[in-house]
C-alpha cells in the first residue's frame, strides 16, 4: 500500500461542496475524489503537450538537447514523407 500522510489545507466552501457532490454521485469518499483530482492536476501541469495531440509520436522529442535547429522552406516537385526525412537527418547526428 502506498504511504499516506495527513495534512491540513484550506478549501473554498463551494469547491468542497462540489467535491462532496461528486463523491456522493460516484459512491466514494471525498478523500478519494480530492486525491484523484490533485493527481490529475499534477500530471497535467508536468506534461508539455497532451499525448493525444501528438501525431508524430515516433519522431517527437521534447528534449531541448536534441531539438533540431532548422530553418527554411523546401519546395519539391514531388511529394515526400517528412517523417522519413527527419529520421534520415537524425541518423547523421
Amino acid at each position: 500500500m502506498e504511504e499516506v500522510v495527513k495534512t491540513s489545507i484550506e478549501i473554498p466552501r463551494d469547491v468542497l461542496a462540489k467535491v462532496k457532490s461528486i463523491a456522493t454521485k460516484k459512491g466514494t469518499t471525498q478523500n478519494k475524489i480530492m486525491n484523484d483530482l490533485i493527481a490529475k492536476g499534477i500530471e497535467k501541469s508536468e506534461s508539455k503537450i497532451p499525448e493525444h495531440l501528438i501525431t508524430n509520436k515516433d519522431t517527437y522529442n521534447p528534449n531541448p538537447e536534441r531539438v533540431m535547429k532548422m530553418a527554411g522552406v523546401i519546395k519539391g516537385c514531388k511529394p515526400f514523407n517528412a517523417v522519413e526525412l527527419v529520421r534520415e537527418m537524425r541518423k547523421g547526428e
